[in-house]
Parts: structure tokens; sequence; C-alpha cells
């Protein structure tokens, strides 16, 4: 009767604890019209679930996006954050199995050159926590949790790279269209130049007037020496982005570019949905709550179940021990050992 009222004390306990519990999303007033504006019931697919490769038809960009994907410094640094965390959610769940410890050791001794004495010993241990209170599990699903913030992560960073790449490119190609036309320009205030002091020969106009168009003149020239630097300055910038030393970017033209005709936007819940920098945060949430559980875990004892056995060349001993540990929040140890013991020459007898 004793031990089922203190079961029933320890169900109770454990359940109001809250230890297991997995994260659930707080429950919020969602709304699609958020400034009261009607919405418009349309096609569920939006531009989210489009693949870049479909937005950047242009092959030359798609080699750029590509490049810089495989090169860019923040994007490994993400992906090598990646596989720190894989690494920790391995370690997580290896928690779960029993540690194994193994230490050999020989000696040789002699005494005033006598006959060299040569001693064996080899000890051998194992520890098993027993996950009653969470501890384990907790910690395996905050790691599990920290993996999908990193995946988030990187997954934001390679967004925000092909934008970047994108956005750097078609300034690329608009400065070549702003270059060609300031150009052409140029040329025809060379020619109105020399029709200007053609006329001031002949009297037909003032030296004002062809000063005039001399310093418009020079003005389109100083804008093409300045559109030039602008180009050369996006370069080295997209070439930093694409891992690469600074070097001329191959395009294409301003007027061979094509795009979907038709672009939906889709439900707005859906792009929020999408977004990995809200994915992110709410992995970091769930992080949070796994973490508060595992430390409600720690108020609780851990159990755990541990054996040793040790050999040497001329004793057998072999001790095997279940104890709990004195546990960090200051509760008292149960334990209990039990001993056996084997004295053979020169045998081995483990039981």
């Amino acid at each position: 009767m004793k031990k089922i009222i203190i079961c029933l004390f320890l169900s109770a306990g454990l359940s109001g604890c809250h230890v297991y519990r997995t994260y659930e999303r707080p429950d919020t007033t969602v709304t699609d019209s958020l400034y009261r504006q009607p919405v418009v019931a349309g096609d569920t697919a939006s531009i989210a679930s489009l693949s870049w490769k479909e937005l950047f038809s242009d092959p030359q960009l798609q080699q750029l996006i590509e490049t810089g994907i495989a090169n860019n410094t923040d994007l490994n640094i993400a992906r090598l954050k990646v596989k720190e965390v894989e690494a920790l959610l391995l370690s997580s769940k290896l928690a779960y199995l029993p540690s194994v410890s193994l230490t050999p050791q020989g000696t040789l001794s002699s005494v005033d050159g006598s006959k060299t004495s040569k001693t064996y010993d080899l000890a051998a241990s194992a520890d098993w926590e027993l996950d009653i209170f969470g501890k384990l599990t907790n910690a395996k699903r905050g790691v599990k949790a920290a993996l999908e913030q990193s995946e988030a992560y990187r997954q934001a960073v390679q967004t925000q790279l092909v934008a970047t790449i994108a956005n750097s490119y078609y300034t690329l190609l608009m400065l070549d269209k702003q270059l060609d036309i300031t150009r052409r320009t140029a040329e025809t205030w060379d020619e109105n130049l020399r029709a200007m002091k053609a006329l001031k020969r002949a009297g037909q106009t003032t030296e004002m007037a062809v000063a005039q168009t001399e310093a418009s003149k020079l003005s389109v020239d100083a804008s093409v020496l300045s559109i030039e630097q602008q180009i050369s300055e996006m370069e080295n910038s997209l070439s930093a982005l694409l891992g690469m030393a600074p070097q001329l970017i191959t395009r294409s033209t301003l007027d061979n570019q094509r795009f979907p005709e038709s672009l939906s936007t889709g439900v707005p819940l859906q792009l929020l949905h999408r977004r990995p920098d809200i994915r992110q945060k709410e992995a970091e949430l769930a992080g949070a709550f796994y973490a508060t559980n595992q430390a409600r875990s720690a108020f609780y004892p851990s159990i755990t179940l541990g054996g040793s056995a040790g050999w040497t060349k001329s004793r057998t001993c072999l001790i095997r021990c279940i104890k709990s540990p004195i546990p960090d929040s200051g509760c008292f140890p149960l334990s209990a050992h039990w001993f056996s013991h084997f004295s053979i020459a020169d045998r081995i007898l483990l039981i």
C-alpha cells in the first residue's frame, strides 16, 4: 500500500511539472486584414513558391547566382553553423546510451637485479543515466530547435544573397544603358559644338553661345567618366559577393531581359509562413521553451546505474554497483553496493 501511494504521488508530480511537454504555438488572433483593408480572395499560389531560376531567366545571371551560392563567405559560415548543430544533435542522441571506459595498465619492476616482475591491470566501468525526469529529452528537443533555427538562418542568408546578386546585376545593366545613352549624347554635343564654332566663324553666333555649348559638352563627358566609375565599383562589389577577385562581370543587356508576365502575391499568411526570419524566431522560442523544461528537470535527482570490473595477472575482481549520485538539487542519495570478489591464480572468471 505504501509503494502504491508513493507511485501515485510521483505520477502526480511528473504530470504537474510539464517537463515532458512539447512546444506548441501560442494561440493568437490572426487576420488577413490587419489594417482593415478588404481582402480579395484569389489564387493561393504566390511569388514565394517560385524558384529563383523561374524569376531570373537570364543564363548569365543564373550562373552568377550559382557561383555566389557556392563561394559566398557568409553563406558558407551559415552552412558550417548548421553542421555544428547537427553534431550537437548527434551528441544529444548518444547521451541516451551508457558511457563505457577502459583503462589498461602494465608495470615492470625489478629490485637489486632480481627477476623482473610483470603486473598487468585492466579496469572497465560503465555508467548509464536514466532519463526519468526528462533532462536528456528536453536537451535533445532543444538542440533540434536550434537546428531548425540554424537552417532558417542559412536560408535567410541565401535568400538575401540571391536578391543582392540580382539587384547588383540589374544595376549593372541599367548603368550600361545609361553609359550608352550618355556616350551618344556626348557625340551629339560634339557635332553641336563643331557647328557652333563654324557659325561663329561665319559671324552667325556669338562667343557666349559657343562657350555655353562647350560647357554642356564637357558636363556630358564628365557624366561618362562618373558612370564608368560606378560600373567599376559595382563590378568590384559583385565580385566580392561571389567570393572572387575583382574582375569584369560578363552580362547581357537590359533590352534582352524577360520576366514572368503575371505574379501573384497569394495569401499574406502563407507569405509570412515562408519567411525564414520568422521561422528562425519561432525556433528560437521553441528552444527557450525546452531550456525552461530542462531547468525544471534539474530540480529532480538524476539516477545513474554504474558498474565496474577489474582484472590483474594473479587476481580477478568483479565489482557490480548500482548507485544514485548526489544530485545538484541537494537531495540525499540512495545507493546500494554489491561486491563479488573472486581470487584465481592466472585465470579469469567473470560472472
